[in-house]
């Protein structure tokens, strides 16, 4: 790591001095304001809002660092731009701290969230701090609440008895989406399976929008998270496909109809009900045995295509539709629930999964796709690929396009099937049994079953009088203990009821924070409808990738419902979106336990904010990971100190005396930083900007002309006021402008270049003899190519290698290469 600011900097520039000046004066000025523009075109720059878990640490600096050069880059340019701020305050951390420290989450919450605010204030990202929310504000979950109930209403929510991920440490349950590799994605305790009533959003209705809509965000999405959520919505097209056991009809689903003949037993998951249903008396004990080993295992350990495969007959048999033959009929725990029916006809000889049960029950496997692979009865591999249907009556010599519409089209003749659509996505389990997090606005009543809060009686407010021991995790949420907040009365018979004691998910929460920060003391409604249409959708939106599934996704469900309910008017929330990387030390993530940590504060505290923030950016691509042990901050100051005496012995020249070489260096250096922002390559204006530094510091030790230098140091300036804030200002303040009066850099507009400028009097023409560089000419851009030609072989050296011989070819393009082949 580099040493502190050098001693000799700081007496020329002292980044401390200048954070402590100019801090104060833009408290003053209360410059990013949204709507201090009138008449100015709009943009919602957003970050994506922090978990309030201590103070800032180098991932903040990196993420809000990126999003501040991108919010202040389009305030220059002259729009008038929504930067807002809030906190995603509802969550574990809060609780579980409130347990260790006796006390009520919010106190650990609030305390932790001053500090932060504090940090970024000082760390110069420009919030409109009017627009400042926290999602466990009463104020704010009582929309939380509203919205659920709006839901409800249109049957988008609904509660269930069903087998869900359970955290045993954290005593709740979890999405699947928060199980990551069978374990808890917030403690990495292994995830069990218990049967549970639980809250849930339909999301699964909106599975073919959520997927159809993502052309809307092509291009201005990164591909890779459209492909992630892609895949975790997981369309897949084929037939549902009826097979009678005993007197019942049970329905699968499978993308591959073709090839039911190559069906040899049938496999219902263990943990379903199907299963339960079917097994026979005298199966029943290993069944019931069996499924109790499988409900200790995770979804992911049960998919894991390294387990042996195990299961249990259920003594039934399955008809096939189509031959009509009987199949075993198993219980396996490679089979999920939930996706499908839960059950599926099993093909071994192109399945792997079905071909390691059957090999491991001595099952028959048939081949019925001729690959022109080796039987996978004798290979144990088995063939996955296309080819011509064999062994299938009717759909032998068939392609497999041809064969899948073929097969669907008997199944459906004959009344046993027909095509159908499956998903991957599950609809978004939302209750937690946990206490810091929005209650559920419903009440149980005897007589009337769920009855929703009335809204009038919103929000439904978390006790205070809970704490410490009191939260602690018990299989239940901690509500449920306080009967003084559970026992109520029903809003229609008003008799006794109890309240829901469950609370929501926080992924809930941040699934509509955005809308909210267009009028955050609007009490009309969750958001004022007008400013929505003023403000959204968020033209950038930046933060992490590890957001793609979760919160990106539900963000766009929610924003597609609340346009169902004529609520807004856009069916995406966020027009573009940049993923910045993560801060790592020595190849690996920070970590406290393990001492690979640098502390931001300190960081700060040696270098300061500027140095701090331009190091960041110029490390690398916004979307690349920062190894922090390879970063310079200390030349960066030395840099930031070169730009402040700069601008002070400009300050000190007088006259107007232009160069031209100094006015076409910053026309270029404002035309390029200008698209380079624009297309996120941040890092390589930081290289421009030090590149134009240079030219100016030559012209100033040399010519000095005081007009283009002022004016050059001036772009520079507002340029880099997106970049290095505090530094920015000081250099506008030294060249005489009054920034407390409010003639501040961060209220300037983005300087313009002047396009004759930026035509090049002559460009440099490699001219190659044999396919060597023998000379460079300075020639005109327009030179046409006999003129081109002529210049290079009248060349004093191409001349010389020639030797009086006539080439025998010239080649020519015009007019930045000629290549002469000598004859």
């Amino acid at each position: 790591m580099s040493d502190a600011v050098p001693e000799l900097v700081a007496e020329a520039y002292d980044p401390h001095a200048v954070q402590d000046t100019w801090l104060p004066v833009w408290d003053e000025l209360d410059l990013n304001r949204a709507g201090r523009r009138p008449g100015a075109p709009k943009k919602y720059v957003l970050d994506m809002f922090p978990y309030p878990s201590g103070d800032l640490h180098m991932g903040h600096a990196e993420a809000f660092g990126i999003g501040d050069v991108v919010a202040r880059y389009w305030m220059r340019r002259g729009f008038d731009v929504l930067h807002p701020m809030g906190w995603d305050s509802f969550g574990l951390p809060a609780e579980n701290a409130a347990i260790k420290r006796d006390a009520h989450p919010a106190e650990w919450t609030y305390a932790n969230i001053e500090t932060q605010a504090e940090s970024f204030r000082r760390y110069a990202i420009s919030f409109d701090w009017s627009t400042r929310l926290h999602t466990s504000d009463p104020e704010y979950y009582r929309w939380t609440q509203w919205l659920f109930l709006r839901f409800l209403e249109r049957g988008l929510a609904y509660r269930k008895n069903s087998s869900v991920n359970w955290c045993p440490q954290d005593q709740t349950v979890l999405a699947n989406e928060q199980v990551v590799g069978g374990r808890c994605e917030r403690c990495g305790a292994e995830v069990t399976k218990r049967e549970l009533t639980q809250w849930y959003f339909k999301i699964t209705e909106y599975a073919d929008r959520l997927l159809d809509d993502m052309s809307l965000l092509e291009g201005s999405w990164p591909d890779r998270v459209l492909l992630m959520q892609k895949n975790w919505i997981g369309r897949s097209t084929g037939a549902h496909v009826d097979f009678r056991v005993g007197d019942r009809t049970v329905t699968v689903f499978t993308t591959r109809p073709d090839t039911l003949y190559g069906a040899t037993f049938f496999v219902v998951a263990a943990d379903a009900p199907l299963a339960d249903e079917l097994v026979t008396a005298e199966q029943r004990e290993a069944f019931e045995a069996y499924r109790a080993d499988v409900r200790k295992l995770s979804d992911i350990d049960r998919q894991s295509t390294d387990r042996p495969k195990t299961g249990v007959s259920l003594g039934v048999t399955a008809i096939n539709p189509l031959n009509g033959e009987e199949l075993q009929v198993f219980a396996a725990d490679y089979v999920l629930a939930d996706y499908g029916t839960g059950a599926i006809m099993a093909v071994p000889a192109h399945d792997q999964r079905d071909l390691d049960f059957a090999r491991a029950f001595d099952l028959p496997v048939r081949v019925v796709v001729d690959t022109g692979d080796p039987d996978p009865a004798e290979t144990g591999i088995a063939t996955a690929g296309d080819g011509v249907l064999v062994n299938s009556g009717p759909l032998d010599g068939l392609p497999k396009a041809e064969a899948i519409a073929r097969a669907v089209e008997v199944l459906r003749e004959r009344g046993t099937g027909e095509e159908a659509v499956n998903y991957r996505l599950r609809d978004w389990l939302l209750s937690r049994q946990r206490f810091w997090g929005a209650p559920i606005p419903v009440i149980h009543c005897p007589v009337h079953g769920e009855v929703p809060v009335p809204d009038d009686q919103l929000p439904v407010r978390l006790p205070s009088d809970m704490k410490g021991a009191d939260l602690q995790p018990k299989g239940q949420s901690p509500l449920a203990s306080n009967e003084a907040w559970v026992n109520t009365t029903c809003p229609i018979c008003h008799g006794p009821a109890k309240r829901d004691t469950d609370t929501m998910d926080t992924f809930v929460d941040s699934s509509w924070y955005f809308l909210r920060y267009c009028s955050p003391d609007y009490e009309g409604g969750p958001f004022d409808p007008e400013a929505v249409r003023e403000w959204m959708p968020v033209a950038q939106y930046v933060g992490g990738v590890e957001h793609a599934i979760l919160h990106l996704l539900y963000s766009r469900f929610f924003t597609k419902v609340l346009h169902d309910l004529g609520m807004v008017d856009f069916v995406e929330p966020f027009s573009a979106l940049m993923n910045q990387g993560q801060v790592i030390l020595n190849g690996s993530a920070m970590s406290k336990s393990t001492g690979n940590l640098v502390e931001l504060g300190q960081e700060l505290a040696a270098y300061g904010v500027d140095a701090v923030r331009l190091s960041m950016v110029f490390a690398g691509p916004p979307e690349d990971d920062i190894d922090w042990a390879d970063v310079s901050p200390t030349g960066s100051v030395k840099w930031l100190a070169r730009v402040v005496r700069l601008a002070t012995d400009v300050a000190a020249l007088s006259g107007d005396g232009r160069d031209a070489a100094v006015d076409k260096a910053v026309a270029k250096t404002v035309d390029e930083v200008t698209r380079l922002t624009e297309s996120h390559r941040l890092n390589v204006s930081v290289a421009r900007f030090m590149e134009l530094t240079n030219v100016m510091r030559k012209s100033v030790d040399s010519t000095a002309p005081a007009g283009s230098l002022r004016e050059g140091v001036e772009a520079l300036a507002v340029m880099l006021s997106c970049y290095a804030p505090y530094t920015a200002e000081e250099v506008w303040s030294r060249l005489g402008h009054d920034v407390r009066a409010g003639d501040s850099v961060h209220d300037t507009l983005w300087p313009t270049a002047d396009p004759a400028l930026l035509v090049d009097d002559s460009v440099t023409c490699v001219v190659q003899v044999a396919g060597k560089v023998r000379d460079k000419l300075e020639v005109p851009p327009g030179i046409s190519e006999d003129d081109l030609r002529a210049q290079a072989l009248a060349s004093r050296k191409v001349q010389e290698l020639l030797a009086g011989r006539e080439p025998r070819t010239v080649i020519v393009r015009a007019p930045k290469l000629v290549n002469v082949v000598p004859g």
